[in-house]
């Protein structure tokens, strides 16, 4: 038993101090070098060509992995092939494949769980809350997690992975040339579209979906590094990958009639419900998992069930859907065909992500809207006016307007749709899909996937726009010790001694055991009069208003307003009551407004 123990203890410490060393790799940029970055936007903009043939390189190697496990695990006939766009494959390879594959992941969630516990810090969540700050580490078993889960024929998407590591090597390469918080939250946004437009061979729908999604306000200091971030990432996954990712093969109308635009419109309306009854599946099945008391390595292996069950009926519910995109658009289905593919492939892909299997919903968002747009266009053509319209047209609307729903960024699916097609005469119906979808969620549901995720996990981020300042900028950060107190035994007399009027405008009072009591003033002390006070009790004040170290700014400002008093004593807790300082509404507001201006600053370039 002993032995047992020593050997326990000796392996965790083993793993605590490789957890530190791995941490602790740093390669410190030079110092002449990290103030050209810190001084001259050229020399950032460098820093941005830098990150993105990194983020060229992220691309590559994990598409590679990814289209070796699926020629490997599932024996395609050829390599470079898509499991989506197949017709058929082994149906024992595909039952067991993803199950085996889940149980991999399972045993690797747990060992996470076990010696690496909390939540894996994304892009969106980094800049909004951390300046920008990401782990390497953490970014690249993201990474490596996505490509297994993709790899086995989880109905998972490669981007979550893809923006993750561009990302990742971003914010590393930022904090070596030690940057500031606003230069590494563009950097980071650099990583994460050069990731993306690589992906897609598409550099503006790769920018906005930097600028949209993970920086989440456009600056006209943050649009050109981020442009040519995703420009140079684009052309090294071009290069490395043989020509990169081919044009969708779809015909479109050269000119949309009028009577295409309220359709469209519909279309996107329709595709915003349909993107939060996805979401709201995909965490249904995540509760469910969690109030049946299903161990965390066993969720992925009932994923994988389900999964290989469905990919044993069609190929096309397997992996993102990205291939069967690119080859399968033109194809016509039936509307009941499209109709039944579209809830497999939601089905499998909410037991995917709700079971564990890491992965995002862009690419499978993209498969899904193309078959809710085909099932739609079947149901379109049967009007009298709408003849002249291909089916290809919808299923591009509803490829673009599903993806708004579920991840957010009009403008970046938009370009998506556009530079897929190279066709840009269906513009305004795509973008007026777009935004019927954006404003359809927003209104009913409130929240794109990764942000309602945030919102289960108790995170009040709406977007990538930056508030961790505000989580910064707390009470305890702010207030100053305090001079003045009194215990609550001392009489008027002697604290009229004490503090006379202009020595201070408040004191703090102490019970015997040193417990906050209240506030007195001393102005109130000095009142003349028959009902003069007798002892410190007849002028506490505040007695119940107080501010806790780790409350926020804004959280402050609001109980200065809530107690209509201009200064709070700051108390270690509600129970035990010691005061650790004060804090004045007049400064609190200061450091506020210096903050806010700060901002505005970095915005507008200043």
């Amino acid at each position: 038993m002993a032995s047992s123990t020593v050997r326990r203890d000796s392996s965790q410490r083993f793993i605590i101090g490789l957890k530190r060393r791995l941490n602790a790799v740093t390669i410190d940029a030079p110092m002449h070098l990290r103030a050209l970055v810190r001084t001259d936007e050229l020399w950032l903009a460098a820093l941005a060509i830098l990150v993105g043939v990194l983020g060229g390189i992220a691309v590559f190697v994990m598409d590679f992995f990814s289209h070796h496990f699926h020629f490997w695990f599932f024996a395609l006939p050829h390599l470079g092939e898509g499991l989506s766009q197949q017709t058929h494959i082994d149906p024992i390879r595909a039952m067991f494949v993803p199950i085996l594959g889940g149980a991999l992941l399972g045993s690797i969630t747990w060992l996470l769980a076990k010696y690496r516990p909390g939540n894996f810090i994304d892009p969106v969540e980094a800049n909004a809350l951390y300046g920008g700050k990401l782990s390497l580490r953490d970014s690249v078993i993201v990474a490596a997690q996505t490509v297994l889960s993709n790899g086995v024929g989880g109905s998972v998407g490669m981007e979550a992975g893809y923006a993750q590591f561009g990302s990742g090597l971003a914010s590393w390469v930022g904090q070596q040339f030690r940057l500031r918080r606003n230069d590494l939250r563009i950097l980071v946004g650099c990583g994460a579209a050069a990731a993306i437009g690589g992906a897609f061979n598409a550099p503006l729908c790769g920018a906005f979906y930097g600028i949209e999604l993970v920086i989440g306000t456009y600056s006209m200091t943050s649009l050109p590094l981020i442009i040519i971030a995703s420009l140079t990432g684009t052309l090294v996954a071009d290069m490395l990958m043989d020509g990169g990712v081919k044009s969708l093969d779809v015909v479109l109308p050269s000119v949309v009639p009028g009577y295409a635009y309220p359709l469209a419109i519909i279309l996107g309306v329709t595709a915003g419900f349909v993107g939060i009854a996805i979401m709201r599946g995909v965490t249904s099945i995540e509760a469910g998992f969690r109030r049946a008391g299903v161990p965390i390595w066993l969720r992925p292996i009932l994923g994988g069930v389900v999964v290989g069950l469905l990919g044993s009926i069609t190929p096309k519910v397997m992996a993102s859907g990205n291939s069967s995109l690119h080859t399968q658009l033109a194809v016509v289905y039936p509307l009941l065909l499209a109709v039944t593919l579209l809830v497999m492939k939601s089905t499998a892909s909410a037991f995917s992500i709700g079971s564990g299997f890491r992965g995002g919903l862009f690419f499978a968002a993209l498969f899904m809207g193309s078959l809710l747009g085909r099932a739609y266009g079947d149901i379109a053509v049967l009007l009298p006016f709408a003849h002249g319209v291909p089916i290809g047209f919808y299923a591009v609307v509803g490829m673009a307007a599903l993806a708004v729903a579920i991840v957010g960024g009009p403008m970046t699916m938009t370009f998506l749709a556009l530079e897929s097609t190279n066709n840009f005469s269906i513009t305004v119906a795509v973008l007026g899909a777009a935004i019927a979808a954006s404003l359809t969620v927003r209104r009913v549901f409130g929240y794109s996937f990764t942000t309602w995720r945030f919102h289960l996990r108790g995170e009040s981020i709406r977007s990538a726009v930056d508030i961790g300042w505000i989580h910064n900028l707390t009470v305890g950060r702010m207030m100053r010790r305090t001079q003045y107190t009194v215990h609550e035994e001392m009489d008027i007399p002697a604290f009229k001694t004490e503090y006379p009027l202009g020595r201070t405008q408040y004191v703090v009072v102490l019970d015997v055991d040193d417990k906050y009591v209240g506030l007195a003033y001393p102005s109130e002390a000095q009142t003349p009069g028959e009902d003069d006070p007798h002892t410190i009790h007849d002028i506490l004040r505040h007695q119940d208003d107080f501010l806790l170290p780790q409350a926020t700014v804004k959280e402050a400002i609001k109980a200065f307003e809530r107690s209509e008093c201009d200064v709070l004593a700051v108390l270690d807790g509600p129970e035990t009551r010691r005061v650790l300082g004060v804090l004045t509404e007049q400064y609190a507001l200061r450091r506020y407004s210096e903050e806010l201006d700060q901002r505005r600053r970095e915005l507008s370039g200043e």
